[in-house]
């Protein structure tokens, strides 16, 4: 006997980017991370402990999360020169 009955659609996760407000699916965005030790952190796979903020994979979101502060608030810290550097780092190579 074959069950004619379709297959219930898989949950996608949803995220927002912090600096742009624009919904995605959690794969679209990319995790920035305050690590419990205190460090920040890029985080391509989404699974490093810590606080985390999403962002596009757009080098306009991130210069305006940058620029306004817009991480510290998401990460509730306030980002050091050594955080800054890695994120700088990480910038530029967006499109």
């Amino acid at each position: 006997m074959a069950n004619n009955q379709p297959k219930p659609k898989r949950h996608i996760p949803e995220r927002t980017c912090v600096a742009c407000r624009v919904k995605r699916p959690k794969r679209e965005l990319l995790r920035i991370v305050r690590t419990p030790e205190g460090t920040i952190a890029v985080d391509e796979n989404g699974k490093l402990n810590g606080r985390g903020a999403y962002l596009c994979r757009q080098r306009a979101c991130w210069e305006r999360a940058l620029a306004r502060h817009i991480l510290d608030r998401a990460l509730r810290c306030t980002l050091t020169s050594a955080g800054l550097d890695t994120l700088h780092s990480y910038l530029v190579n967006l499109p």
